[in-house]
């Protein structure tokens, strides 16, 4: 492992997930205060990801072929110019369309970052090195609403937009100077389509997990914050500590990752999904901060539990098919649940009222976990895989 590479690395995701954090739970209400619906705050959370639908069915497959360097900086720049651009939106649709810009820079940027940590992880630690990494990655998220939250009541909601450009143009800054382009891992990529990763059945199945985990995150980031100050009337800083909580949980997957290395990935997936699963379906139960605290800490540590085992699945099929194709195909799974889920939430939210979207997602892990169970057999749990079938 590069050391020096790996802290460059999650150093400068870090303060670009912070950036992203420090605005993301807040856009719902500043999208609320400009008189949107509920459908057109769900597309405001959805702009970010329907663009990566479309932008990593190449981006994994350039970045194996011409390295990943190029896409991490342009992609931390593309998020920084849509972030002033979010600062000046007056409608609705200009929220809209800035995150669709802003979607196009995090999917140049999120997965190649994965893909760059693949190319240097040794064999057998997959688990290890990417719970470290997403433990820096959801830190990150989970510290920024609680900046947030305190930038927002002390200036405005406004004001967290040119700290989150300012976040990311010094991540920029980072990677232009201090990180190297590295050895990439594309076996027989270039023999390989976009699609050949989905030969192999434990790749699809952590495809479907993700799926599912990326409805989930996209649920909780777009509708807890107005569940919140909604229904249950807090204050625009205790929405961020409450959204700041998932950091401590997060860090769990230092740990949880070097689990996956020794215990059964299989099993990590179905019971973190399952946790998730119960604490989403009593959300919507929660009559105070205490207890809505309890149950979204619940669905983060479901998460830290599943989402490391599933992502050494992707390290190995990568060594196989490209880390670069397998990692955004894993990343698109979960643009897809971030992207198509809102606008989905969001419909249903306004027929059926709020508290529908939780139960919802709930019924929509659960499809993702039978789909995983399915597909991931039972003794296929393999930590390396030599040639593709």
């Amino acid at each position: 492992m590069n050391k020096r590479a790996f802290v460059v690395l999650v150093g400068s995701m870090f303060i670009s997930m912070l950036g992203m954090g420090i605005v993301s739970p807040f856009l719902p209400i500043y999208a609320n205060t400009l008189g949107a619906s509920k459908l057109e705050v769900g597309l405001v959370q959805a702009g970010f990801s329907i663009t990566g639908i479309g932008t990593l069915l190449f981006i994994g497959r350039l970045s194996d072929r011409f390295g990943r360097k190029l896409f991490l900086g342009t992609g931390l720049g593309i998020i920084a110019l849509s972030s002033v651009g979010l600062m000046y939106a007056a409608r609705p649709l200009h929220l809209i369309l800035w995150r669709f810009f802003q979607g196009l820079g995090a999917s140049a940027h999120m997965p190649i970052a994965q893909a760059y940590l693949g190319d240097i992880t040794p064999e057998g630690h997959e688990g290890k090195w990417m719970g470290y990494f997403n433990a820096v990655l959801f830190a990150g998220m989970g510290a920024g609403p609680l900046a947030g939250g305190l930038i927002s009541d002390a200036f405005s909601i406004r004001t967290t937009f040119l700290f989150m450009a300012v976040l990311n143009a010094l991540a920029l800054g980072a990677t232009i100077l201090f990180l190297r382009e590295m050895r990439r891992k594309t076996s027989r990529a270039a023999r390989l389509s976009f699609l050949d990763p989905l030969r192999s059945r434990n790749l699809r199945g952590a495809l479907s997990y993700n799926i599912a985990n990326g409805v989930t995150i996209a649920g909780l980031m777009a509708f807890v914050p107005l569940f919140a100050d909604l229904t249950v009337g807090l204050s625009a800083s205790l929405i961020g500590v409450l959204l700041a909580a998932r950091s401590p949980v997060s860090i769990l997957q230092s740990y949880t990752g070097r689990m996956a290395d020794k215990w059964n990935r299989r099993s990590m997936v179905l019971w973190g999904g399952l946790l998730s699963m119960a604490a989403l379906a009593l959300l919507p139960r929660s009559a105070g901060f205490w207890p809505l605290l309890a149950a979204y800490i619940s669905v983060t540590l479901g998460q830290a539990v599943g989402v490391p085992a599933a992502n050494a699945y992707v390290v190995n099929e990568g060594r196989v098919y490209g880390m670069g194709a397998s990692v955004t195909l894993f990343m698109l799974a979960m643009h897809l649940g971030t992207g198509l889920g809102p606008v989905a939430l969001g419909g249903i939210a306004d027929r059926f009222g709020l508290e529908s979207v939780f139960y919802s997602t709930a019924a929509c892990m659960a499809m993702g976990l039978g789909l995983f169970a399915l597909m991931v057999r039972p003794g296929a749990d393999t930590r390396v895989r030599g040639s593709a079938p």
